[in-house]
Parts: C-alpha cells; structure tokens; sequence
C-alpha cells in the first residue's frame, strides 16, 4: 500500500490523552472519535503517561501513538521521543493538531510544512517559584511559537482570548469554536439521599476548581436535608490534588460526600441527582468548562465562577448564574436564589443543546480543517 493511500486526514499532538480524564484530554477525544466517525483517519500522537498503557493502540476509530516518558515536572510529563513521534507523524497528514498548552509544540511545529490547527485552551497558571515562573516561560515561549506557525488558532470563546497574556500570538489567526459536548445518558437519581437541595461538582480536585470555597459556602446553608456531592479522581492527577485542603474544608459535616472518581456509566445517575451543578473555579487555568456545559444538557442549572471563558455557558444559555471568584458568602446566596426561583430547565436544556451540541462543533471543526488544508499563510 502506498504512503499516499494510508496518509492520515488529521494528526493531533498532545501531553495527555484517553484515558486521561480533563477537560482538554476530554474535547480532544471527542474531535478525534468525531471525525473518524465522519469517515476521516484520525491518529493521536500523547504521551505514555501510565506505563502500563500500550504504545500503539486503536479506540473508537483513532489509532493512538504513546511516546515513552523520561521523567514528570509538575503537572506536565517530559517526553524527548513526543516530539520525533509527532513531528513525524504529522509530516505523512494532510493537517497536524496541536493542543495546547504543551512544552514541546514549539519544537513539533517548527520547519513543519503540514499545515497546523493549535487549539488553545488556557494559559499555564502555576504556584509562586522560581522553578515554576521559568517553566511558565519556557512553556509560553513555545506555545507562541507554535501559534505563530499555524494556520489557525482556535479557542473555545474570544472573552477567554483576549484576557489570555497569549491574545498577541493568539489574534491574528483566530478562531472560535465551542468544544463539543456531548449529553449524558439518561439516569436515576440514585445518588440522592433527602429531598433537600443537592448541589454537585464532578472534575478533578485541584487547586484552581475552588473547592474550598464551594464546601464553604455549601456549609453556610442551614438545610439539614441538603447535600453537596464531590465527584472526581483525587489519587492521578498529574500535579497532585488538594483532597486534604477540601476534607479540612469539611470538618465534621455529615450533608457532603466525596464521591472518588465517578464511572461513566454511572454519570447520568450522578447529573440526575441534582438540582445545581457547580464549576467554582478560582483562576484562569480554566478557560470554559466543558463540564458545565454537560450538566445544562442534562438539565441542570449551573452556578460557576465569573472569570473569563468560564462564564461563557451561562451568559450564552442564560441556565444558571455566575459568582465572583473565591467567595463563600456569593456561593451560599446564589445556591439559595437557585432553590428558591429555579430556571427553566427545559428551555436551558434547548439553549445548551443549540450552543454546544456535538454536531454543531464537529461541522465547525471541520470547516477549520479544510480551511487549514488549502491554505499557507505567509511567513507562519
């Protein structure tokens, strides 16, 4: 068979992917598997984060290339083979895909005559340090590059763009496309335990979902019957998670429980189980919160955080109400303005599904694709 007859219709690079579970690691599988559905070869190009995962494997459709990892630095992975694996990979396809943030897009984009979509989906944001402060540099010294090289950039909302300290490198070749997302199945509300309120997080426990906060001002709710269900893995998570921070936060309460990680066949059971679905984050780490979006599918109000990209679901669908950042007291009021003069949740769910359903994305992603594939920008 020839080169040409198996050369891939689109490659894309990233630090993690299935069975990774994050927002980023989540949108690109669901762009993967959704062009390969739509009859394109798709191929993956990650890191083999978990050694116990095969180095070469097909999912849904998508053939998954795993480069071995020499060593971790913070949240991200270093993986010298990544980068020869993609650049390679990508060179035989007629579009690459890079999703960023990832340390090693600049050296995968440069000399690459592939032409190249970068999905940017949120600035790097790490504590205080010396060490940090010189990878947030490195990191953004490469991801710019890799911007600068592409044919397009896409970010799922402008608002989160222009308050990205990348929006130079991002704006001139811009575009904006919601990540796909697609419902839950339907489900029982077996997590319910009273007919009190029951409000719910679902996500990685980590510093920048504001969890602390969020159990706060749940604990300020005078309701003996309401809940608070914490789902979401807290033993991988790359970066390590704050689950003794959020514990110390819950002291002696006996209405809040941590779920762990929730399977995805008992999803629809959890979104069923709710009355508010809460997205608390605290920074720009963030940048939308496919989860959120997710939860207005299933029919259930959002209350999530007023930062840039965040804010988005809720100010495009109107289901649910944002708060400032950080703030307990915020939280409690607008969890008991919720319960007590609920949005429709019917005509949420349609805004939610007009917004961001699967197929609408995937048609938009598509066009990006062709357009990338007919097209050389000058001096990029």
């Amino acid at each position: 068979m020839s080169p040409e007859t198996t050369r891939d219709d689109l490659v894309i690079a990233l630090t993690y992917y299935a069975p990774y579970v994050s927002g980023l690691t989540n949108m690109a599988r669901d762009l993967a598997e959704g062009m390969a559905a739509r009859g394109r070869r798709v191929t993956v190009v990650t890191s083999r984060f978990d050694s116990s995962l095969r180095r070469e494997e097909e999912i849904n459709g998508v053939r998954v290339l795993r480069a071995p990892v020499l060593t971790r630095l913070g949240r991200g992975v270093v993986s010298p083979q990544l980068v020869r694996l993609a650049r390679s990979t990508m060179a035989r396809a007629k579009v690459g895909a890079l999703q960023l943030p990832m340390l090693e897009a600049g050296a995968i984009a440069a000399g690459m005559r592939t032409p190249i979509v970068s999905t940017y989906h949120c600035d790097v944001t790490l504590p205080p340090g010396l060490i940090n402060t010189a990878q947030r540099v490195v990191v953004d010294a490469s991801n710019g590059y890799a911007m600068r090289k592409s044919a397009i950039v896409a970010v799922t909302s402008e608002d989160y763009a222009r308050n990205s300290r990348m929006w130079s490198d991002i704006e001139p070749a811009m575009a904006i496309v919601a990540p796909p997302c697609p419902p839950p199945p339907p489900g029982e509300p077996s997590y319910r335990e009273t007919d009190g309120l029951h409000v719910g997080f679902l996500g990685r426990i980590v510093r920048e979902k504001g969890l602390e906060y969020l159990v706060r001002g749940f604990r300020a709710l005078p309701d003996e019957d309401a809940r608070l269900l914490i789902g979401g893995d807290f033993t991988h998570v790359a970066g390590g998670s704050v689950i003794e921070q959020v514990r110390a936060a819950i002291g002696d309460d006996p209405r809040i429980r941590l779920l762990g990680f929730v399977p995805e066949e008992r999803i629809g059971d959890f979104y069923a189980s709710l009355a508010v679905f809460t997205l608390p984050s605290v920074n720009a780490f963030e940048a939308f919160g496919i989860v959120q979006a997710v939860a207005m599918l299933a029919g259930v109000p959002v209350l999530s955080s007023d930062i840039p990209g965040v804010r988005q679901p809720v100010a495009q669908t109107g289901f649910g109400t944002v708060v400032q950042p950080a703030d307990p007291a915020a939280i409690t009021r607008a969890l008991q303005r919720l319960q007590t003069d609920p949005p429709d949740r019917a005509a949420g769910q349609k805004a939610a599904h007009e917004a961001f359903s699967v197929s609408t994305v995937l048609d938009a992603y598509e066009v990006l694709l062709d357009k990338a594939a007919h097209q050389r920008r000058a001096g990029r």
